[in-house]
């Protein structure tokens, strides 16, 4: 319920933090059962979406002939998703169940840690959103896209090892805030190259089923490092090769075998993508020209391709509220509904279980009716799936307020994954052709720029349903999901007018 700015905005999305924090680390530990069963439940998803692409990526034999079409699952393609299940254990592991959690500790790091990890990672979006399109548009010019990638891969590998070093006290606490922010900076940007690089690996007619892939990829990388940490060294009290929680060592040694993860996963696409050639003979731009150059572009898209501006923008609300549905559905669990730490734990990973695994699925759904549809239907059951968890949060039909919030808390991560692949496709199919670096760069700063949105929805939401109910604010948590609701279908409404002005990339490509 990835992940925000301010919550880290990243792009993933976990739904546990908030709550973790509240309680700290050692609320994972209390969970005595949640191993085996949260085991069971990833074992069952990897299978399940193992088992879909065994029987529906595999060649087909056409109808009228003994000609197969190829799978869209090539080698390039799983080389380009495997780096989204490496970059989980930064996502994941890192700025959410782990790490984040461990540094907010007040008893460990003092009262004061968890705001000043707010002001890291807004100062983080802020580099991030200011940088991100002129980063992008260098790239589209110079070709370089391998080499960034692998600079920005080595070094979001290289800071997350050295969060080994950030031991307990509050005179380590400005270390590892700085990490944090940097690592976040170097994931993200990484990500701009990730992102625009899907449309040389794939047919634009299978864009929806690779992006989903992807987009799944890593929400289950992200669930089983979670898993293998927790069994190996987080839960026990003698972990692998004896490590104990003595000096947090539990926490820092998990740290070094998510630096290892991310490179180990993420080898096959640092190892086979190239560099292209440049696009200009001149040489770089400096930084001022570069920003010269990315106004001029603005300028462009808003004379002739509008759409892209406007789809920009609309997404970016709708992002928001995403991200939102994400950061405070632990909180909402738990304030709300009643649930304890443990099942926070389990609900949290079967979340991102149910999205990973729809994700990938709701890609062929993208390739054959189009993203745009993903899209508005997706935003559409999210928000009746809020609004009747709202409505019914006393309970239903014989249902309790908590069994509603299971069935449709879950119902409603159903479509979070698949609305986040449909836009990247949607966008991929829209960009011009040599500017993709650029326009999702610009996607990036847009995202961040409205990152304020659901967290001031949400606490809003509360105080005036308090307000209005004549109750105490910790009685009208469930108001928040009213605030979530309101952004979702603002952007879903500013979305709606953007396929009037769309303009397919090739007269192959499926209509977005």
């Amino acid at each position: 319920m990835d992940s925000s700015e301010g919550t880290p905005h990243t792009s993933r999305r976990h739904p546990i933090p908030n709550q973790a924090n509240k309680h700290g680390l050692a609320g994972l530990s209390d969970a005595k059962g949640a191993p085996r069963a949260v085991a069971g439940a990833a074992i069952s998803g990897v299978r399940a979406v193992a088992s879909y692409l065994k029987n529906h990526g595999r060649p087909r034999r056409n109808s009228s002939d003994s000609s197969r079409e190829p799978s869209p699952f090539t080698r390039e393609v799983w080389a380009w998703g495997m780096w989204d299940w490496a970059s989980a254990a930064f996502n994941a592991i890192v700025t959410t169940f782990v790490f984040s959690v461990y540094i907010t500790d007040k008893d460990l790091f003092g009262g004061s840690a968890n705001q000043r990890l707010g002001y890291a990672f807004a100062i983080a979006g802020v580099l991030i959103a200011v940088g991100a399109p002129a980063i992008g548009q260098a790239i589209d010019r110079s070709g370089k896209r391998a080499t960034f990638l692998r600079v920005t891969t080595l070094l979001t590998a290289l800071i997350t090892a050295c969060l080994f070093f950030v031991s307990p006290g509050e005179n380590h606490l400005w270390l590892g805030l700085f990490l944090l922010a940097a690592g976040n900076i170097a994931c993200e940007t990484g990500s701009v190259v990730y992102n625009a690089i899907i449309t040389d690996i794939t047919e634009p007619k299978h864009l929806g089923r690779v992006s989903g892939f992807g987009w799944g990829l890593g929400y289950v990388g992200g669930i089983v490092l979670m898993l293998i940490l927790f069994i190996g060294f987080i839960s026990p009290e003698v972990g692998w090769f004896g490590v104990t929680s003595h000096n947090a060592m539990h926490v820092r040694v998990s740290m070094l075998a998510a630096a290892i993860w991310t490179l180990v996963f993420s080898a096959p696409l640092l190892g086979s993508l190239r560099d292209e050639p440049a696009v200009h003979d001149g040489g770089g731009l400096g930084i001022i020209a570069s920003y010269k150059e990315l106004g001029s572009s603005v300028k462009r898209l808003w004379v002739s391709e509008r759409h892209i501006l406007w789809f920009l923008l609309s997404s970016a609300i709708y992002r928001d509220g995403l991200a939102g549905v994400f950061s405070f559905g632990a909180v909402l669990a738990g304030t709300a509904f009643g649930f304890e730490k443990q099942e926070i734990m389990i609900f949290g990973i079967a979340a991102n279980l149910v999205a990973g695994v729809a994700t990938i699925l709701f890609g062929w759904v993208d390739d054959k009716i189009g993203a745009r549809a993903v899209i508005v239907v997706s935003l559409s059951a999210m928000v009746s799936f809020g609004v009747i968890i709202f409505l019914c949060h006393d309970g239903m039909a014989g249902l309790s307020g908590h069994a509603i919030y299971w069935i449709f808390g879950l119902l409603l991560c159903v479509f979070v994954g698949p609305t986040q692949s449909a836009s990247r496709t949607y966008l991929a199919r829209i960009a011009p052709s040599g500017a993709e670096g650029e326009i999702f760069g610009l996607y990036a700063t847009t995202g961040r720029a409205v990152s304020f949105l659901a967290p001031f929805m949400y606490s809003t939401a509360i105080t005036v349903g308090a307000t209005a109910s004549g109750i105490a604010l910790d009685e009208a948590a469930y108001y928040g999901i009213i605030g979530l609701a309101i952004v979702l279908a603002v952007g879903l409404l500013a979305f709606l007018p953007v396929s009037a002005h769309h303009i397919p990339r090739t007269q192959a490509a499926t209509s977005a």
